[in-house]
Parts: structure tokens; sequence; C-alpha cells
């Protein structure tokens, strides 16, 4: 089995055990908050690349074009917080969920704290003793074996290659 759709099955059983320990999880298909703040261009593996290529490449022409513009904006942008290019904001939803990179996948379900990634409003919850006993995953496992996968680059640089080659 491809490494990467292996890391995806593993960070699906600890979502699954959590969201049933906790019901009311709030990281889920729907919830957008953090694709509306990400502290930084996503950068992305080689292979998580290409597997997000085969979601793009399944999107409707004018949708591609306008993440194509949305993510060439984004590489001039200056602000700190960058807005996902691949959200869909009427929707509130990726729109190429199921090739989502795995940062994505362990937002809100997996923590760095020394980094400061992690979910304010989870961790709000686990705060106030809505959430207790929450055992997040450990991101810095994931970082691990994510290294193994090829070169990184920011989205803004793996989509300007990509264009170059793709008519």
């Amino acid at each position: 089995m491809n490494k990467l759709i292996q890391l995806h099955n593993d960070i699906d059983v600890r979502v699954q055990a959590i969201r049933e320990n906790y019901v009311d999880w709030q990281c889920k298909m729907g919830c957008d908050s953090c694709c509306h703040r990400l502290a930084e261009i996503p950068r992305l593996t080689r292979a998580e690349w290409n597997f997000l290529c085969d979601g793009l490449s399944a999107l409707p022409t004018e949708i591609l074009s306008q993440i194509t513009q949305t993510v060439a904006e984004l590489a001039k942008q200056s602000t700190q917080f960058v807005i996902c290019p691949m959200l869909d904001k009427s929707k509130g939803a990726c729109m190429v969920y199921a090739h989502r990179p795995v940062a994505c996948r362990t937002y809100g379900y997996y923590d760095q704290h020394d980094k400061g990634l992690y979910c304010n409003d989870i961790l709000e919850r686990v705060i106030s003793g809505v959430l207790n006993e929450v055992v997040w995953g450990n991101q810095n496992t994931i970082d691990r074996q994510l290294s193994s996968f090829g070169n990184t680059r920011d989205l803004t640089e793996w989509f300007a290659h990509w264009k170059k080659v793709t008519p």
C-alpha cells in the first residue's frame, strides 16, 4: 500500500477514535475555522502534492481556474494569516476534501504545542472542562513520517511548477 495512503488510514483511525469518544468534536468536514486562518502557506511533500493533483484535476475547469487565481494571489500576499485557496467559502468545505494534505487531516486531532499548532477552539473547550481527558495525536510523529515522502515546498511553489507543465 502506498505510504501516504497508509498514513491517511492511520490518521483516520485516530480521528475516528476521538469522534467516537467526543461526539460533539468540532473538527470535521464543514468546520472551516482553521481554513480561514492558516498561520502560513501550506507546505506539502511531493507525495502529498501528487495526491492533491489528483483531486485538483477532477475539478471543473472554472473551479480549478478560480483556485489557480487564488494561489497566484496568495504567492504575492504579505499578510500573516492565510485563507486556504481550496476552501469553498459558501459551503465552508474543502473542494478537494478527499485529497487534502496531511496537515489538514490532522489539524484539530493532533497538536504541536511547542510550535503553537493546535485548534484554539478545541483547546478552549479542553481548558473549560467540556472535553475532559482528550488525547490529541502527536504531530511530531506525523512530521517524521512525512519527511520520507519527498522534498517539501510551499503550495504556491508546487502550483506554479504544475501550471507550467500542465496544459
